[in-house]
């Protein structure tokens, strides 16, 4: 395992961020660390990154007890916090080569350099002073740096926050390349980023771990309560007319030639729906059953 996290509590005075926490990385995971705003996220990703302490338990990092603050755990680790702590009055290939000296990369610190740069979409700006860089580009430094050492355990907390819908994709795709060769523990609010990207979900709420499924699996925390399908003809029948198929419970015209059908069976309704059309002479141009999404779940499980 890269990460182990066993019975982590973390107190601040009398309140209780992370309650009795515990979990596992595999290595080449690509975990997503949700919760909402609160819930102890950063906390716990500070205490696997060996920034603060944790009150009581353990958390080991390739084998390493992060609490003995061992130096070689932070050579294992690339950490990305929330606000992206950057020197702005830096040039890049300054700040990177900053950050290489650290990691005392020695006389292989230009090649990481350069390979990073290459690796991020640095190139472009590579001669110019990080207060001049747009918002995606300084997030890319921040990968930058957090990748520069070529660590085993990347931990990123909000790295996408305020970037443009095009920038959360470049940047989405990086994370995803990275995520070939290392381990990946990942915090954010955009939950496509998490569908698009993660192979597991970690859920925790008031700093209590409330999901820790597969991907695939952690739909299944949340059961619709109504089957809605949507429904495109090519032209409108009598709305009427529809309320009468079996296991509907009501019908509403959405727009055009669009129907929104919503039902309490357990049955699927699309085949009765395509039924109707055949025997009414109308052509389906699109039919569409919701499915369980990861917002639902989250907001089930954290509401």
């Amino acid at each position: 395992m890269s990460i182990i996290i066993q019975n982590v509590t973390k107190l601040y005075g009398a309140q209780k961020a992370l309650n009795n926490v515990s979990f596992e990385v595999k290595t080449g995971e690509i975990v997503g660390f949700l919760g909402p705003n609160g819930a102890g996220k950063s906390t716990m990703m500070k205490i696997i990154t060996g920034f603060i302490p944790a009150t009581t338990g353990l958390v080991r990092v390739n084998g390493i007890n992060v609490g003995t603050n061992d130096p070689e755990v932070k050579r294992k680790i690339g950490y990305l916090p929330e606000n992206n702590p950057l020197y702005s009055e830096m040039y890049i290939r300054e700040y990177l080569g900053f950050v290489a000296s650290i990691y005392k990369l020695g006389k292989s610190k230009r090649k990481a350099i350069d390979d990073i740069i290459s690796v991020t979409g640095l190139t472009s700006e590579q001669n110019k002073k990080i207060g001049d860089l747009s918002k995606g580009f300084r997030q890319r430094v921040g990968l930058a740096q957090a990748l520069i050492h070529n660590p085993d355990v990347l931990i990123l907390d909000e790295a996408t926050t305020g970037l443009d819908p095009n920038q959360i994709i470049e940047i989405r795709n990086l994370i995803k390349e990275a995520g070939k060769e290392k381990t990946i523990m990942l915090s954010t609010h955009i939950m496509q980023e998490v569908e698009a990207i993660c192979d597991r979900v970690i859920i925790i709420d008031k700093g209590i771990i409330v999901a820790n499924e597969e991907k695939k699996n952690i739909y299944s925390k949340f059961k619709r309560t109504l089957q809605i399908v949507h429904v495109e003809f090519d032209r409108n029948p009598s709305e009427s007319d529809l309320t009468k198929i079996a296991n509907v419970n009501s019908v509403r015209h959405l727009k055009d030639n669009l129907w929104l059908f919503e039902s309490d069976s357990e049955d699927d309704i699309r085949p009765l729906i395509f039924a109707f059309a055949v025997q009414n002479k109308l052509t389906v141009l699109a039919l569409q059953k919701e499915e369980n999404n990861l917002e639902e779940v989250f907001r089930h499980l954290t509401s």
